[in-house]
């Protein structure tokens, strides 16, 4: 009876030991995901990527049209440049020198959906594209299975400067210890579709699919910065026909320009026009239009191994 009493005693402690610690490696496991999605707020350093420089800061007036482009398998599960930790399934996009987070809308000119973004890492450097968006984003956009796309990128500064606020205050909050809470335990949205038809600039603001989020809070919008309510939601936005250049250069004088012109006349389509910006003329050399995306890619290519490592791909 004693041995007997001895064994049952033994095996109580044993599987209390053992649930203590399956707690302690949960409450780890938890702590350490958690601690990898939280990202920081960063603008950075000017960087060069092959030969060319870039130059990161804070412009809420950003507003450009050009090729997008998306990432994804190979990345799933690595950490961005702002220290998250990089999900291909969340609403995030990488750019070249917009601060992070910063909250975009990207509008594909293509077909006229329209979502809202975090930008949270840096690229593309790849054929002059503009921006980088997940896998998820351009599931959403509708150029997935194409790869690339026209597309229109807008900071939207309110919401922008709100999630600059509130990493950077909670930046100084951790540095003196103050303890912050988050919610580990929430739901996935479900999620609603519906077909997607033309444009119409009738009703622009229309939404045309969105993914309805119960109750609960959405856990992956708010940790990548956007509104709950505005997560997965996709509108249809008027869109204008649009043309794809080549750019090899801009400058202050003409005569440089049309020497560019001369030199890159073999390409064809070859155009020199004139803009001011700030009171300031200057003359930029463009070729195109160009029809397709691969076309213009090949194109960059051939005015960049001319001398022009500026060159660039542009959306009018």
């Amino acid at each position: 009876m004693y041995k007997i009493l001895t064994v049952l005693i033994t095996i109580f402690f044993l599987g209390a030991c053992a649930q203590t610690q399956l707690l302690v490696h949960t409450a780890k496991r938890i702590g350490l995901q958690d601690k990898k999605q939280q990202g920081r707020y960063k603008i950075g350093s000017p960087y060069q990527i092959k030969g060319i420089w870039y130059y990161p800061a804070v412009d809420y007036s950003y507003n450009k049209t050009g090729i997008a482009s998306w990432y994804g398998p190979g990345f799933d599960g690595k950490m961005t440049a702002n220290g998250e930790t990089y999900d291909q399934n969340a609403l995030t996009a990488a750019h070249k020198t917009l601060p992070m987070p910063s909250i975009v809308q990207v509008t594909n000119l293509e077909n006229g959906r329209s979502i809202k973004v975090t930008i949270n890492d840096r690229g593309p450097y790849a054929f002059s594209r503009i921006i980088d968006m997940s896998r998820r984003g351009a599931q959403l956009l509708g150029f997935h299975r194409k790869g690339t796309a026209k597309v229109h990128v807008e900071i939207l500064a309110d919401e922008s400067r709100m999630l600059a606020h509130s990493l950077r205050n909670r930046a100084t909050l951790a540095k003196f210890g103050t303890p912050i809470r988050r919610n580990l335990n929430v739901a996935k949205p479900r999620v609603a579709s519906g077909s997607l038809s033309p444009p119409s600039a009738r009703n622009p603001g229309k939404t045309i699919l969105k993914y309805k989020a119960k109750k609960t809070l959405n856990r992956a919008a708010l940790n990548k910065g956007l509104n709950p309510a505005q997560a997965e939601k996709i509108v249809s936005r008027p869109v204008s026909p649009t043309n794809i250049y080549v750019q090899a250069g801009a400058f202050t004088r003409f005569d440089y320009a049309n020497q560019t012109a001369a030199k890159l006349s073999e390409l064809g389509n070859i155009s020199v026009s004139s803009f001011i910006i700030k009171g300031k003329e200057f003359f930029r050399v463009r070729t195109g239009p160009i029809d397709a995306i691969n076309n213009a890619d090949e194109i960059l290519e051939r005015v960049i191994r001319a001398g022009f490592n500026n060159a660039r791909i542009v959306v009018d």
